[in-house]
């Protein structure tokens, strides 16, 4: 088949402790991208197991390893091969063999020709277990529900991203799972294609049920970040002008019956109430002020990558 483009690809890939699944991984997607012009970048996350010798054993001058000094996480990993990468069209996917690079010529046709910014698969036929069955369910519900956005499989690794769009993703945590979600906010034009879907071929899963409360937390932080990340003060400000608002309308309440009924207004639990909502007002305006300054300094620094790179090699170990 013709190439789509002449363009330079990145494949990226994410391993955690994927030894026995590399040199596969590696043969399909040279299989998959006859005649193209691509790098796949590795980017290890501190496995335990040989999967760096692996990836050196290969040999291979279209492959590059770069090496995380520490176990940060896929979210992380993700971010740090993004940075790396150098094609004008990056493709992220899994290295458990799950994803299927068979798929990715079909993925860029949409980026290409269609003008798509982001072209997500929808995994068909799903060979996972019930225990990342479900958490996926329930994760791809609630982003639908609480975002709008209708992404039918936030789950599926395999994407491909214009190199505007990927370079523009602040991953941290473990956001990997809503990198649609944050290419949309960032303006992409997003395309879901069904793609195929095979059991892991080596290896263990690193999920398990713990994952849908890991969802719901990220996806409370995300919502904040959406509404409220370059104003913090709106939200925090608000809430505790209310309160400021409701403890002085309380004392005034207090105020007139002490003076104009000569009631005694001490041991009255209003009181208490009253003053504790202006003090907690005036703590949640000072936050949203702080938080108003830290915004302002994370802009200001946003050379600082949240990783740290051992060292990076093309094509072999290093001399």
């Amino acid at each position: 088949m013709q190439p789509i483009t002449p363009l330079l690809l990145s494949v990226v890939v994410p391993l955690y402790n994927e030894e026995d699944n590399v040199a596969l991984l590696t043969q399909k997607i040279h299989e998959s991208l006859v005649g193209y012009n691509y790098q796949i970048i590795y980017v290890d996350d501190f496995s335990k197991d040989t999967t760096r010798k692996a990836i050196q054993n290969l040999q291979d001058e279209k492959v590059h390893l770069v090496e995380l000094k520490k176990n940060y996480g896929q979210s992380l990993a993700l971010a740090a091969g993004l940075d790396y990468a150098e094609g004008d069209y990056i493709i992220t996917m899994d290295g458990d063999l799950q994803n299927d690079p068979s798929d990715i010529p079909q993925m860029l046709h949409f980026a290409v020709n269609e003008g798509y910014d982001v072209v997500t698969g929808i995994r068909q036929k799903r060979k996972d277990s019930l225990v990342k069955k479900i958490p996926s369910k329930i994760a791809n519900f609630l982003v639908r529900r609480v975002t709008k956005l209708d992404i039918k499989d936030n789950g599926c690794a395999l994407k491909v991203f214009t190199k505007d769009i990927a370079k523009e993703l602040n991953l941290y945590g473990e956001m990997h799972r809503f990198i649609t979600l944050l290419a949309h906010l960032e303006g992409a034009q997003i395309k879901q294609v069904p793609v195929k879907h095979h059991a892991r071929h080596a290896g263990v899963s690193k999920y398990g049920l713990e994952r849908v409360f890991k969802v719901v937390a990220d996806m409370m932080l995300l919502l904040f970040i959406r509404k409220y990340f370059q104003r913090p003060i709106h939200l925090f400000g608000i809430f505790g002008v209310l309160l400021i608002i409701l403890g002085i309308f309380i004392n005034i309440y207090l105020l007139i019956i002490k003076l104009g009924l000569g009631e005694d207004i001490g041991t009255r639990p209003l009181l208490m109430f009253g003053m504790m909502f202006i003090l907690a007002g005036i703590q949640l305006f000072t936050i949203g002020i702080v938080m108003e300054l830290l915004i302002r300094t994370y802009y200001e620094s946003q050379q600082k990558r949240p990783y740290r790179i051992k060292k990076v090699s093309v094509g072999g170990p290093t001399s």
